[in-house]
């Protein structure tokens, strides 16, 4: 589902910052349910299997990122992290730990709809593969997942097995935030975790084979400290 009118859980327990959420996503013709606690949520989730939850750490029960954990035993459901912790180490704990994307505070409500939008979409490719196997970026690249073709303006390029399985990877994950260490054991196995020059140097290659300038990117782009992101129009 990736219209209106599909149910959001809010996990904080700032009643304004829930107050701002609710206001904000319901002007937008999402449904909404509110929890306040880490214990709460999980029960809210449990009983009411919510299209996406917007998740807050600083729980006054348990840390936001047990949560994801706890959520992640049992359910896929989209997780946007919404945070006022914006450092570097606390984005990647919980987006390793089973987090689709990660919000920091203060935000506006029009990023807001945007990160809700591409998780929704994200979600509903992966429950009906019935969606195109094409995959189009901006007007320039278009990857056909079942043929393994890679046009770019028009033309076919040649990608290496690195290069197309990162290229694939981040596709099926497109608008999302892909850790380095995601990355790097989905593409390379898990002995590779931290194997980073091996992610610069192919991301690199990517972005002079896909890119109308590779140093200004306009596709792919570095989350710093964190990972890389496919945008999504």
């Amino acid at each position: 589902m990736n219209e209106p009118g599909a149910l959001v859980l809010v996990v904080d327990d700032e009643p304004q910052m829930r107050k701002f959420v609710r206001l904000s996503l319901a002007s937008a013709g999402y449904r909404v349910l509110e929890a306040s606690t880490g214990a709460e949520g999980l029960q809210q989730a449990a009983a009411h299997t919510p299209d996406l939850i917007l998740l807050d750490l600083g729980l006054p029960d348990m840390d936001g990122l047990e949560v994801t954990r706890r959520l992640r035993e049992w359910s896929t459901v989209p997780i946007l992290v919404i945070s006022a912790r914006g450092q570097e180490d606390s984005k990647v704990l919980v987006l390793d730990g089973g987090a689709d994307d990660y919000l920091t505070k203060p935000f506006g409500a029009a990023e807001l709809s945007a990160r809700i939008r591409v998780a929704l979409r994200h979600a509903a490719g992966i429950r009906g593969v019935a969606s195109s196997t094409v995959f189009e970026i901006g007007e320039d690249v278009r990857v056909d997942l079942v043929k393994r073709i890679v046009l770019v303006r028009g033309e076919e390029v040649h990608l290496t097995p690195i290069e197309y399985k990162l290229l694939a990877l981040l596709v099926k994950h497109a608008g999302m935030v892909m850790t380095h260490r995601q990355l790097l054991e989905q593409v390379w196995g898990p002995g590779h975790a931290h194997q980073m020059q091996y992610l610069r140097v192919y991301m690199g290659q990517l972005r002079q084979k896909l890119e109308r300038e590779a140093a200004r990117p306009t596709h792919l782009f570095t989350e710093p400290g964190i990972g890389y992101r496919l945008k999504v129009e």
